[in-house]
């Protein structure tokens, strides 16, 4: 059974930071890539940010520059670092792991107040 348990999302001014975290169970982290995915309400959910399994990252246009993806393969765990954070970034942001099989989170709310 494969887990994915998200942390870190919370209430932040506008200019300011939060650190996501997706702690993963069993033995896909080391070989699906990871990303994360947000969903803003009476939007799509829209991918946010992608790390492989090699260390290759891809971010959306609208966090470039100020969203950081990275792993840690000794704790399974993902993060992704938030700078400069804007109101419109106000979403939920979903864990998700990609590889034979795709694998999501529950979800942790983040707001960002103007």
């Amino acid at each position: 059974q494969v887990q994915l348990v998200e942390s870190g999302g919370g209430l932040v001014q506008a200019g300011g930071s939060l650190r996501l975290s997706c702690a993963a169970s069993g033995t896909i982290f080391r070989i699906y890539s990871m990303a994360w995915y947000r969903q803003a309400p009476g939007k799509q959910r829209e991918s946010v940010a992608t790390i492989t399994s090699v260390g290759t990252t891809i971010y959306a246009d609208s966090v470039k520059g100020r969203f950081t993806i990275s792993r840690d393969y000794a704790k399974n765990t993902v993060y992704l670092q938030m700078n400069s954070l804007k109101p419109e970034d106000t979403a939920v942001y979903y864990c998700n792991a990609a590889g034979r099989s795709d694998y999501w989170g529950q979800g942790t709310q983040v707001t960002v107040s103007s």
